[in-house]
């Protein structure tokens, strides 16, 4: 066996059910929130303080419970102190009509004055002036709001100055727009769909006074509380994110008026005066967005709560997450998942991590696989969910999203795409990448050659030239050039040309998970030294030649091993990966059994000399203290060559 080939009990991994069994019980009867404690205390912070910007933004990837973990903080708030609550009414602006009062009043009085007001109205209506004057000043007596009160005096001076007839009743009546008598906590509204009027109000014309007809949004519903909007939609509404960050400002609401179907004018109530906190619910890529685009984004959003993709595999975490696995059961009427079952649950979620020691935060893809194995158990007429039925799940998920990937592995088999899986070859090498569609993704081969010749181009990127390269694959092939001029190029300059191309590959090329692939074929062709076929590689390089992790790794492999599957298995085929990536190794178990026997290898290794040694079966050599590579090794050779093409590409005198 191969020094850096993986053994294959290295690649056996499963939980042991004595971690969760003895505690399932308990743990399904627990809400406690799972593996995000940084996102939690910051929400909690964020959410205690209802001082001015302190507003949220929640970031991490969808399917992770953000809106969840809102609603567990809400419930653990201390309930609001008395007197901390509003109520909210629109009230007629004597002074600017069009202009309504937003009349900020402590919880529970709303009703009495709107009811109080409306009655003089009545009054004012019937030409019971006196009547209804008395009724006002009685409501300045008790009025504690000195926005009620100066609404109220300026009534009673409407009053007093006798030129009020019975159609001005409606003057005096108010608009009450959110009634927190019977509220015991603070508001939590969820804008599912944010539009300027869903978030700011409306204008019905159902009177023709203008704070009559006003109704109010989700804004004004979550004042004393929280409002959570979804950022991306709210970012894509034309002119709304600005109109929230004035809201933020100034408690400005801008309420469009639209008449007979025709665009009308704003109107524009006096700014509302009451604590209101939003959480903005997004991804990490929108967060760095605004920050860099946005100068006011920091003012007003001070609290970042980050969640994080996936949680340490303890056993705290194991069980919260059978707790969550047997809550779904519950809650959804599923069949019982067998302790074998929530062990291959538990592998899922850790390959969906990316790592042995690692779960995954994204709960809701757990939920997923529970409910398609509930179907596939109750198909068969079984009575529970065992870890059989969690594969099938897992794999008839794979068959109804491999298509594509069956369209590929088709064009290999029948030569098609033409890729080698056996011999030598120099200059060429299968890559390994990962392609996805919608919510699947799989591992393919792809074929990288490299021509090199005399010249002083240097390193041409073939993607590059045709359009085809994303800016982090631009940057691993200049890395290339660097490990030349480090590893070889230290007493004569580095000229040549090389092209680098993706044979066969029609579509953006980016990241660098294939630099040390293009490396190990730019070195066999410098060098004119055969390189095996049968072997694929994966993993990225830096300038001084050590092999760094890469993501993706099992879909990678797996894909590989398929395709030799298809077309057949010699004993010779497998895959080199970075040795950083043992730690991400969760395979099924048809791979495992070929490994077993043999007939499938991994490789792991951490410099680009242990790779070629694996490829083309020769040593690489080390420098001596003389500066000097021992004779036919592979670094001897292609520093030979390297020398002899910074002499062909010098200008003839």
């Amino acid at each position: 066996m191969d020094k850096n080939e993986v053994k294959s009990d290295q690649l056996e991994f499963s939980y042991d059910t004595a971690v969760f069994s003895a505690h399932r019980a308990s743990a399904a009867l627990t809400n406690k929130f799972i593996g995000q404690p940084r996102a939690i205390d910051a929400l909690k912070m964020g959410m205690s303080l209802m001082a001015r910007n302190y507003n949220i933004f929640l970031s991490g990837d969808p399917g992770s419970g953000r809106h969840e973990a809102v609603r567990h903080v809400a419930a653990s708030l201390t309930p609001p102190k008395s007197g901390s609550m509003h109520d909210i009414a629109f009230a007629y602006n004597f002074h600017k009509p069009q202009s309504p009062l937003t009349l900020v009043l402590p919880a529970g009085t709303g009703s009495r004055v709107t009811r109080q007001m409306n009655l003089a109205g009545q009054m004012i209506k019937e030409s019971r002036i006196e009547e209804a004057q008395k009724i006002i000043m009685d409501e300045i007596r008790l009025s504690t709001s000195p926005d009620l009160s100066a609404f109220l005096k300026s009534a009673v001076a409407r009053l007093e100055h006798g030129s009020v007839s019975r159609q001005d009743s409606d003057m005096f009546r108010l608009n009450l727009v959110s009634d927190k008598s019977i509220q015991t906590s603070r508001p939590l509204i969820f804008e599912s769909h944010p539009t300027h009027a869903n978030l700011f109000g409306q204008f019905s014309e159902t009177s023709p006074l203008v704070h009559l007809s006003l109704s109010p949004g989700s804004v004004i519903d979550a004042c004393d509380g929280f409002l959570i909007i979804d950022a991306e939609q709210l970012l894509a509404q034309g002119g709304l994110w600005d109109n929230l960050k004035r809201f933020l400002d100034f408690g400005t609401l801008l309420v469009n008026r639209s008449i007979s179907n025709q665009d009308g004018f704003i109107i524009k109530p006096t700014p509302i005066n009451a604590p209101m906190k939003v959480i903005l619910i997004g991804t990490d890529a929108i967060y760095d967005k605004l920050c860099d685009t946005d100068e006011s984004f920091l003012d007003l959003f001070n609290v970042s709560a980050e969640f994080d993709f996936s949680m340490p595999a303890n056993d705290d975490n194991i069980i919260a997450t059978t707790g969550y696995i047997d809550r779904t059961v519950r809650d959804s009427y599923l069949l019982p998942v067998c302790d074998d079952g929530i062990a291959r649950l538990l592998f899922y979620s850790s390959w969906y991590a990316e790592q042995r020691n690692e779960l995954t935060t994204k709960l809701s893809f757990l939920s997923d696989l529970v409910h398609e194995a509930n179907y596939w158990a109750r198909e068969a007429s079984l009575s529970n969910i065992t870890a059989e039925l969690i594969d099938k799940a897992v794999s008839m998920r794979n068959y109804m999203n491999s298509l594509t990937e069956t369209k590929i592995n088709e064009e290999i088999s029948n030569g098609e795409m033409i890729i080698s899986l056996s011999g030598s070859k120099s200059g060429v090498i299968n890559g390994l990448a990962i392609m996805d569609r919608g919510n699947a993704s799989f591992g393919t081969p792809t074929v990288i050659s490299v021509s090199v010749a005399p010249g002083t181009e240097g390193i041409v990127n073939i993607e590059h030239e045709a359009g085809l390269s994303g800016e982090i694959h631009d940057k691993g092939l200049l890395i290339l050039e660097g490990y030349l001029r480090k590893h070889y190029a230290r007493n004569f300059p580095l000229s040549m040309y090389a092209g680098i191309c993706f044979e066969q590959s029609y579509a953006e090329v980016d990241g660098d998970s294939a630099s040390s692939a293009e490396l190990f074929a730019l070195l066999s062709a410098i060098g004119d030294i055969p390189l095996r076929q049968e072997i694929a590689v994966t993993g990225s390089v830096n300038q001084l030649g050590d092999i760094q992790p890469v993501g993706g790794i099992n879909e990678k492999i797996y894909g590989f091993y398929k395709i030799c599957r298809i077309t057949g298995l010699t004993g010779r085929q497998g895959v080199i990966i970075p040795r950083q990536n043992l730690s991400s190794l969760l395979l099924p178990s048809d791979i495992l059994a070929s490994i077993n026997a043999g007939r499938f290898h991994i490789y792991a290794i951490q410099t680009i000399d242990e790779g070629m040694e694996i490829l083309t079966n020769r040593p690489s050599g080390q420098r001596s203290a003389k500066g000097t590579f021992p004779a036919n090794t592979i670094n001897n050779i292609i520093e030979t060559h390297l020398r002899n093409l910074c002499n062909l590409s010098r200008p003839a005198n």
